[in-house]
């Protein structure tokens, strides 16, 4: 597992430079909000004499709260309005959560930097008045409802726990929460990501860590999740130059080497690939990956070790994992997730598996 994220140590600019501003645009969840701001705050103290400015801008996936995630097409759901005014010079950065960001970019636009990751994990947050009765996804009795608007979280539990049941839930994190806090809520836990709770100040919620380790976990969490992405112009060297000192090489490369694994299989956010990177010595990535069926029922799973120094070899990593995969069963299970996902494009009701 990758390293939590701290405040980079960071030395600031001491040469002369014109007044430039950097316009930085990013959804307007309150989430989204305050990764941008962790990102400026960071250039700021690099580069003093910049000017940062925050736009944030509403994506497909916000304006539609109706339509359950599986049901969109899976690549661009949570950027392409931003990508767009990137494009044109009306921004000079986005920042992303990696996690959402599509593996195949634009032309023209590349993923510039990968700042210091934030805890990838996926968790368990329990509804007030049940805190004290469970703890774990294994306290929960059979019927119990889980609130996730994720494929990959709902199959992974599945999984493991068969008897839980499921029901999408969408929205920010606080509304998320306070959906499953009200007193007529038939959920009984929620499935969120550890960044997204830690990034916002409410981390005591979280009842039980879902990584490959913890007793009763057993789950690999979203491509990139954790780590926060600024894409950029590919021939706009002066903001390269800017973002540069900010990056955080080993989170690179381990994003590098998960983003490959669901490139190769095809796979954007709302597909059930979990992946899980760690660094077990010098240079060298442990990569665990899985696919699973929607019902829980058939899964490939594949583990790894390389060296990885550079981001090709990241690439080549993902590449060999995923390759592995189709070996034991993975593009079968994605091909017919796919195939209900276009059958089912036009329908606007929430999907929950049976």
């Amino acid at each position: 597992m990758s390293t939590p994220a701290t405040q980079p140590v960071i030395t600031s600019s001491t040469s002369a430079a014109p007044k430039v501003t950097i316009r930085v645009g990013t959804r307007k969840s309150a989430l989204a909000l305050k990764q941008a701001d962790f990102v400026v705050t960071g250039l700021r103290q690099l580069h003093p004499t910049v000017d940062f400015e925050i736009k944030g801008m509403h994506s497909t996936a916000d304006k539609d709260k109706i339509t359950a995630l599986y049901k969109f097409g899976g690549k661009g759901l949570w950027t392409n309005e931003l990508e767009a005014e990137l494009r044109a010079g009306e921004l000079d950065i986005i920042v992303h959560s990696l996690k959402d960001m599509p593996t195949v970019l634009p032309d023209g636009l590349i993923l510039a930097c990968v700042t210091p990751r934030e805890d990838p994990r996926d968790v368990v947050v329990v509804k007030k008045g049940l805190e004290d009765k469970y703890k774990t996804l294994a306290d929960l009795p059979a019927g119990a409802v889980v609130g996730t608007s994720s494929v990959r979280r709902m199959a992974q539990i599945k999984r493991r726990y068969p008897h839980l049941k499921f029901q999408d839930m969408r929205g920010n994190i606080d509304s998320r929460v306070k959906k499953l806090d009200a007193e007529d809520s038939e959920y009984s836990v929620l499935i969120l990501a550890a960044a997204g709770l830690l990034r916002t100040g409410v981390g005591a919620r979280i009842s039980q860590y879902l990584d490959s380790t913890t007793e009763g976990g057993g789950m690999l969490h979203a491509v990139g999740q954790g780590g926060l992405g600024i894409e950029a112009r590919a021939d706009d060297q002066k903001t390269l130059d800017l973002l540069k000192p900010f990056e955080d090489a080993n989170a690179r490369l381990a994003c590098e080497a998960e983003r490959s694994v669901m490139r190769t299989l095809e796979g954007g956010c709302s597909i059930p690939i979990g992946v899980e990177t760690e660094w077990v010595g010098d240079n060298k990535l442990r990569l665990t990956a899985t696919v699973v069926n929607i019902e829980g029922t058939k899964a490939a799973d594949s583990e790894k070790v390389a060296e990885v120094k550079t981001q090709e070899d990241a690439v080549e990593f993902g590449l060999e994992v995923a390759k592995k995969l189709r070996e034991l069963g993975a593009q079968e299970i994605l091909d017919v997730i796919n195939a209900d996902r276009e059958a089912s494009r036009d329908k606007a009701e929430p999907w929950v598996p049976a």
